[in-house]
């Protein structure tokens, strides 16, 4: 193997890498660490930032199966990102609406609460 093979491979392994933790950061895959399902999604966007600025930084530099594999991780870590983004949203608005899907604010129930008395 040559210099410019095992750099190759060292590139892909790098961007697997920031992959595989970007999964993982968004609650995707198991953390084989702890053996469980752990989110933190702004860990998440580091990676995929990372990725993004590896994208930028070698653009020209890379193959054309490096670009392509480059781009695809990306926009598969981006659109469940965006995903998770949601997810956390509608979680967020349940618990503040106490699970009750009627879309009213907490002032709205308290006052069809005292108009019922």
């Amino acid at each position: 193997m040559n210099e410019k093979q095992k750099h190759d491979l060292l590139f892909i392994q790098l961007i697997k890498t920031f992959e595989n933790a970007a999964w993982i950061q968004m609650g995707k895959l198991k953390n084989p660490q702890t053996d469980k399902i752990e989110k933190d999604l702004a860990q998440a966007q580091y990676s995929i930032d990372m990725l993004d600025m590896l994208k930028v930084k070698t653009q020209g530099n890379l193959s054309d199966e490096e670009s392509r594999l480059l781009d695809s991780i990306l926009t598969n870590l981006k659109l469940n990102f965006v995903d998770e983004l949601e997810k956390e949203k509608k979680a967020a608005q349940r618990e503040a609406g106490k699970g009750e899907p009627s879309g009213e604010s907490k002032e709205e129930k308290e006052q069809k609460s005292e108009d019922k008395r």
